[in-house]
């Protein structure tokens, strides 16, 4: 059957339903609970990424089921676009519930269940956003995605922080919500109907001024959930109180989606008509990507910075997509598929390395009680398997070749750098800041990830040491996401040529395809190339050439030594490393205005950093809301007939409303 893939894809989205009825009762044998409920999350995961490499490969396939409102069925449909990111979201899911069956292994049954229940329909909503065919069925597992992640996030209701996470991610949740109903709705004005298929509403002609007032909302919508400036206050809340293999889903398949809403709506439905978009596009995602990775070097919780590095990160990949709407406005199309495919392209290595650095991060939290990295150190000896394979997350997100991370950085940067000699007036300035932008953004977090692993990895222990290594399946999950950074830095082509459908799909025509899986090419051999096997094999003759060369000098077996002591007299301290906090002082002196640092003696030096936004937008809009609630609040006095006015007036208002809508 041709449409097999997408009705496999639908059916392990509805499993998700069914393990989540079938987990309760189970809750007498724990170890059985909890290996049906992580073994069916994988196999869905697999059903997932088996579906979106069908997918991919095939021609767009839809089909329709009637719904309980006869005006509104459930379509889904799978296309190229929908299933790179099926394949992304199988991927992440398949690692993290492996690794949630040594992660939650030491949860009571029923304690269990919090995780257990919202944690397939999760995955499950995810897969029907990326399925779905029309508004109706989008908008409706968008939002059972938003309401089953909060589940996850308030694992423990006790816990203050998790609290407060999850009221600002609902609200900011519902916020974006608002705007996506809004943005379908004056769609539905705009078309004439309410069949609101995607398919359909890309063959609509939109008038200039609806399709800018629709961009916006669906910038907002999604942006809510992608986390953009101011929108993003929740995702540094979020992922430090949601266990680590719901952070890793939520970082790495959630956060992209919103990515995909973004392409849907912009690219296929509104074609790309305002030519600011693009700029707007290129500014939000400059300035996200600067403000996160800040924010992301001063952190001394692990999660914390690896939250704002996800922002960091999708402020690059909305960089790229904004740079591939300037190019495909300006005609250059060459250059939009090139831009286009290095922002999926991070997409995918950004699923890769940031889903096994939060791993990793919830296997320390395991075996030391703590992600403080003022508190850490050491790691590499007492878990030595878990440091190694963090070590080759951390070298991928520091965008280090031969390693994933390098090869679609590289990309977005040959993007800008073929530009100006194709581009023309205004954006021969602007392109190479911009590009300038983009490096220092880079430079930093390599810093971060430097303070991550040498602090919390290397060294002497501060104030705790790991009781044990990370269980089989941790180590396993974190693996085979190492894996996949080794496997697609070594062979970049693989990944660009799953790519290329999507180019072709929205750029119809561009495919930006590889002669070789080993080799990387932005336009042609003649301009630039990449071949990151050569580059490894070179690094590795160049370390055995030093290697052979000291050993033939000296000639000294190799033994250990008293760590340096900067020449003081007695054993080394733990007090005399780097602290977190110290790593960060250039940073933190150098953007004091921004940070806004203070200091805390609590026995060791600590810098803390607080929330900007939180402080000069979101207090006092709590506060103004607040006030009006105080006001609306007199008009309770009790009194019967007052309660059937406003009822009346009420009835009117909204009778009014009625016959306009009619009128129009």
């Amino acid at each position: 059957m041709k449409d097999f893939a997408l009705w496999a894809g639908l059916g392990s989205a509805a499993g998700g339903l069914l393990a989540a009825l079938i987990v309760p009762f189970l809750l007498g044998n724990r170890a059985l609970q909890r290996s049906f409920g992580f073994g069916f999350a994988m196999l869905m995961s697999l059903a997932f990424l088996l579906t979106g490499i069908q997918g991919l490969g095939q021609a767009p396939v839809q089909i329709s089921l009637p719904g309980p409102i006869p005006l509104f069925p459930w379509q889904f449909l799978l296309d190229p676009l929908a299933s790179f990111f099926l394949a992304v979201l199988g991927l992440v899911g398949f690692a993290a519930s492996l690794h949630g069956l040594g992660y939650f292994r030491s949860l009571p049954a029923r304690q269990a269940l919090r995780v257990l229940i919202p944690y397939p329909l999760f995955l499950g909503s995810m897969a029907l956003v990326l399925l779905a065919a029309n508004a109706y069925t989008f908008l409706v597992a968008w939002e059972l995605m938003a309401l089953s992640s909060s589940f996850l996030i308030l694992v423990d209701p006790h816990l203050v922080h998790a609290r407060k996470a999850v009221q600002q991610y609902l609200l900011i949740a519902h916020v974006g919500a608002l705007c996506l109903i809004a943005a379908f709705f004056l769609l539905s004005r705009g078309s004439g109907t309410l069949d609101l298929n995607f398919t359909s509403l890309a063959h609509t002609a939109f008038s200039p001024g609806l399709a800018n007032i629709v961009f916006l909302l669906s910038l907002i919508g999604f942006g809510a959930k992608l986390g953009i400036l101011p929108l993003h206050i929740w995702l540094p809340e979020a992922h430090p109180a949601a266990p680590a293999p719901v952070s890793a889903l939520m970082s790495a398949a959630m956060l992209p989606i919103a990515l995909y809403g973004l392409l849907r709506m912009d690219w296929q439905i509104l074609h790309l008509q305002g030519s600011w978009w693009g700029p707007l596009c290129l500014a939000l995602g400059l300035l996200g990507a600067a403000f996160a990775v800040l924010f992301s070097a001063v952190q001394n919780d692990m999660k914390r910075l690896l939250a704002y590095s996800s922002m960091e990160n999708m402020g690059l990949i909305l960089v790229g997509i904004g740079l591939a709407e300037i190019f495909s406005q300006q005609g250059m199309n060459t250059l939009a598929a090139l831009a286009l495919t290095a922002a999926l392209f991070q997409v995918l290595n950004h699923a890769l390395f940031k889903g096994l650095l939060f791993l990793g991060s919830g296997s320390v939290l395991h075996a030391t009680g703590t992600v403080q990295l003022s508190q850490l150190g050491g790691l590499n000896r007492s878990m030595p398997q878990t440091a190694f394979l963090v070590f080759i997350g951390v070298l991928a997100m520091a965008g280090l070749p031969p390693l994933n991370g390098f090869a679609s950085e590289w990309l977005l940067l040959q993007a800008f750098l073929l530009a100006p000699g194709m581009a023309t007036g205004l954006l021969q300035v602007v392109l190479p800041l911009a590009a300038a932008v983009v490096v220092l953004v880079l430079a930093i977090a390599g810093l971060a990830v430097v303070k991550l692993y040498g602090i919390g990895f290397l060294g002497l222990a501060r104030a705790t040491t790991a009781h044990a290594e990370a269980s089989l399946w941790e180590r396993l999950a974190m693996g085979f996401f190492a894996v996949g950074c080794v496997l697609f830095g070594l062979f970049p082509g693989l990944a660009v040529d799953a790519i290329a459908p999507i180019t072709h799909q929205l750029l119809p025509g561009k495919l930006l395809a590889q002669p070789g899986i080993e080799l990387l090419t932005p336009i042609s051999p003649s301009r630039a190339s990449y071949s990151p096997g050569v580059f490894f094999l070179g690094i590795t003759v160049a370390i055995l050439i030093t290697f052979l060369l000291v050993w033939w000098r000296f000639g000294r077996p190799w033994r250990r030594a008293p760590v340096w002591a900067c020449g003081f007299a007695g054993p080394t301290t733990p007090r005399m490393q780097d602290s977190a906090s110290g790593f960060s002082q250039p940073l933190l002196r150098i953007f004091t205005s921004i940070l806004r640092p203070s200091d805390q003696q609590d026995g060791s030096f600590q810098v803390t950093v607080r929330e900007p936004f939180w402080d000069f937008l979101y207090v006092p809009l709590i506060s103004m809301m607040y006030s009006v609630a105080a006001r609306v609040l007199r008009l309770q006095h009790g009194r019967i007939t007052l309660y059937l006015m406003y009822a009346f007036l009420t009835l009117v208002f909204l009778l009014v409303l009625v016959l306009w809508g009619f009128h129009l």
